[in-house]
């Protein structure tokens, strides 16, 4: 019988697993925090430093592109040459030749001043001449198409001009453009963003990272396709500095948006490259969390084999010797002192507790067999006075013969009732008996009691406790029988099966009282002060101590339908001490 605590968690299994994750998940937890926050104040310095060179760049690049619209702002501004060049050149044709030589010149010339720009140029609408300056000339073909793209976004463009810088892709580059309008002349200048970019190149992002030039909404442009799972939201200035960003391998992403224009500057920094300088802080925390969990059950190993496994056997021998096997013995040596101290001490309990057991089993057994012989020594001191009544009746009509057949028939019966030493008597002798006392009580009414005995001469030889059957049939001349109604009594005994005896009395008189068969199905006292079926009350006392659950016995018949009892009684009783006949 396993035994199994009704609240697991009051078990000593549960109180040290929860005493020992109690102790390691604070530990592991603190470690994985410490770990994490390392990790984020890393990150954090590296983007903070990052964006700090990003936010210095781009602060470099707006500056010199101040410069450049105050440039073109002021040859707006002081040249007048570009009255000249918004008239028609029909008017006059040299002179504006002359001046338009004469800004190509200045341009030209202003232009090396200004690194980070490739090109300035003019457009007049109303004569569609577009005059451009290189700072490095490109082969005609690309400078054909750049200067087709210029004139073709001036003419798509909205009115009027939005005052800022903006990235505009043309002849297989992208370019930061600026073009200011005054009156119907257009001025503007452009700056390769792959020169722009030169100076980030110099910056350390690792293996993989990288800096490039995105749009007003922080999207790359179109030169710079990412990487897919890379996203940079237009919120990148939040309170970290920083976004973490990529499906397989994560970016911390830093930016910063122009004052200028309509563009920023963003760096992917890779994380493995920012966290490779905390291997060994990593490999400590993993090496914990690791740890604890292939320490956790080794230590439950250790714990069930050290403590629970002594503890369960000491508990499985309590519930064995509960369900009464007192043999049970403590004999698997234990690996610790304390538990065996426990079960050498758990041992010579039982075996005193053994011992006590059987000295009580022999006090009770010698009770036992001295409440048997009392009950059996119980004679109705109401028989005896009839038969001795019966007796001088039938000397005053000197009937010689039925005198000297009660006399034997008193005989028979007091020889067998004083049988005190006897716990079982063969089945044939206690139907002897029975048949003999109802013969005493024939001749004490004769012609209103009859009997019949049915049974099988095989089984003679069964033991049974003695006056069981006699008991039932006094009951009945003592409550059914009178000089009213002729009551009939018959007996039967057969054999059910090869262990169990089946006795049957039954008679033609009132029945049992209600109230009497309600106390035997409570199984409750049957006999009261009056003496009141005590025959009854002795025979469940007496069955009871011979075959304890072994044996029963039933009751049943109604008011007016006749009295049954039925036995089962086993065929082989266990032994009580007392001799068989």
């Amino acid at each position: 019988m396993r035994f199994r605590h009704p609240f697991f968690y009051r078990t000593l299994r549960f109180k040290l697993l929860f005493g020992f994750l109690l102790l390691v998940i604070p530990i592991v937890s603190f470690m994985i925090y410490n770990n994490l926050y390392a990790i984020n104040v890393v990150r954090n310095q590296v983007a903070q430093s990052n964006k700090n060179l990003i936010s210095l760049y781009m602060g470099q690049i707006d500056r010199n592109l101040e410069d450049v619209e105050k440039y073109l702002f002021n040859i707006a501004a002081m040249e007048t040459g570009l009255l000249v060049l918004e008239q028609p050149r029909e008017q006059n044709p040299d002179s504006y030749s002359f001046e338009k030589i004469q800004l190509s010149n200045q341009l030209r010339n202003e232009l090396p001043n200004y690194k980070s720009m490739d090109m300035f140029f003019i457009y007049s609408p109303e004569n569609d001449d577009l005059m451009s300056v290189f700072g490095v000339a490109p082969d005609y073909a690309s400078r054909s198409v750049m200067e087709q793209d210029i004139v073709d976004n001036i003419k798509l463009a909205k009115k009027p001009l939005q005052k800022d810088w903006f990235v505009q892709h043309m002849a297989g580059g992208d370019y930061l453009a600026y073009v200011i309008q005054y009156g119907d002349i257009y001025i503007g200048a452009m700056g390769n963003v792959d020169q722009l970019m030169v100076p980030l190149h110099l910056i350390d992002l690792g293996e993989n990272g990288r800096a490039f030039l995105t749009d007003d909404r922080m999207k790359p442009i179109i030169d710079t396709p990412l990487d897919d799972g890379i996203s940079i939201e237009p919120s990148s200035s939040d309170n970290e500095g920083y976004q973490l960003t990529g499906s397989n391998d994560q970016f911390i992403a830093v930016g910063e948006r122009s004052s200028r224009g309509r563009f920023g500057l963003v760096a992917l920094i890779p994380d493995s490259v920012v966290l490779e300088k905390l291997p060994f802080l990593r490999s400590i925390v993993s090496l914990i969390s690791f740890g604890a969990i292939i320490i956790l059950p080794i230590i439950l190993l250790l714990l069930r084999k050290l403590v629970l496994v002594p503890v369960n056997r000491i508990i499985m021998a309590m519930r064995r010797i509960e369900a009464g096997n007192l043999d049970m013995r403590l004999t698997k040596p234990s690996s610790t002192f304390e538990f065996e101290v426990m079960n050498e001490s758990f041992n010579r309990m039982i075996t005193q507790i053994q011992e006590l057991k059987v000295n009580v089993l022999e006090e009770q057994l010698n009770y036992k067999k001295a409440q048997l012989k009392h009950l059996q020594l119980q004679i109705n001191p109401h028989f005896f006075l009839n038969s001795l009544n019966i007796v001088y009746n039938l000397a005053q009509v000197k009937d010689y013969h039925l005198i000297q057949e009660m006399t034997h028939c008193l005989v028979q019966y007091f020889r067998f009732m004083f049988r005190s030493n006897l716990s079982f008597v063969s089945l044939s002798d206690e139907l002897a008996h029975t048949m003999n006392y109802l013969r005493i009580q024939e001749m004490r009414f004769p012609g209103d009691l009859t009997f019949a005995f049915h049974t099988d001469e095989s089984l003679g030889k069964i033991p049974i406790p003695p006056l069981v059957i006699q008991s039932f049939v006094e009951n009945t001349i003592k409550h059914a029988v009178n000089t009213d109604t002729q009551v009939h009594i018959a007996v039967t005994a057969q054999a059910l099966n090869d262990d169990t005896l089946y006795v049957r009395i039954e008679d033609t008189g009132e029945g049992f009282p209600p109230q009497v068969l309600a106390l035997l199905q409570r199984d409750m006292e049957l006999s009261n002060e009056e003496g009141d079926h005590i025959g009854i009350q002795n025979v469940k006392q007496r069955l009871g101590l011979l075959y304890h659950d072994a044996a029963r016995m039933a009751l049943s018949g109604s008011s007016g339908l006749g009295a049954v009892v039925e036995l089962w009684l086993p065929m082989q009783p266990e032994e009580t001490g007392g001799r068989r006949e």
